[in-house]
């Protein structure tokens, strides 16, 4: 029989949000060091925050709502896009350099998302100063971005493939129609009804469709 709530939760393992927590931790650390507006802090921390909160607020409603999750996840995405022009700006503004993809820095910072027991503290050492900072949340940024386009697509795929809440409830209940047996026959035949293949009672006499 089909589970009218699957196992769901879980996001404290999801890559994306390990990620997303860590940049929101840096965040938290760059807006006290760097950002003098009250205001622009609140801005950045806000974005940070959203693209982590979104991924487990959809994790843990995946089980009644798949199309939530998606819309969740799709608010972090967004949010986590946000804050990445944040960043761009901030190094725009203050006259400092956006490290391209292929330097070697950007390169180092990327290598220690295979670090194990990893967290805010493996970068740390970036922190130091403002260009670097910023660099190395750009370039966490992406790579949370990067997890999460991964995980959109799964959860398109999920639902086109197995139907949200109420399409599992239509079929659990049309599974117990069917698992009801004879009795339930019996009893319908005796009222001049019959039961169809797909659960659906009609008159004895009426046409399959």
């Amino acid at each position: 029989m089909t589970n009218l709530i699957p196992p769901h939760g879980g996001y404290k393992n999801l890559k994306s949000f390990q990620m997303s927590e860590i940049v929101f931790d840096l965040t938290m650390d760059f807006t006290k060091r760097y950002i003098k507006s009250f205001k622009l802090s609140e801005q950045i921390e806000g974005a940070a925050r959203s693209g982590k909160q979104n991924i487990s607020e959809g994790s843990q409603t995946s089980g009644t709502s798949k199309q939530s999750e998606l819309r969740l996840v799709d608010v972090a995405r967004a949010s986590l896009e946000e804050l990445l022009n944040d960043y761009k700006d901030f190094l725009r503004i203050n006259n400092l350099v956006e490290w391209g993809k292929d330097d070697a820095r950007v390169l180092a910072i990327r290598k220690l998302a295979y670090e194990s027991n990893r967290s805010y503290t493996t970068y740390t050492t970036y922190m130091s100063n403002a260009e670097s900072a910023a660099n190395c949340l750009l370039t966490l940024i992406n790579q949370a971005n990067y997890l999460l386009d991964q995980q959109l697509r799964v959860l398109e795929k999920d639902l086109a493939q197995h139907g949200d809440f109420k399409d599992r409830y239509k079929e659990v209940r049309k599974q117990q129609l069917l698992d009801s047996g004879p009795p339930v026959d019996e009893f319908l035949k005796s009222q001049g009804l019959r039961r169809l293949e797909n659960g659906r009672v009609v008159g004895l006499n009426e046409p399959d469709e």
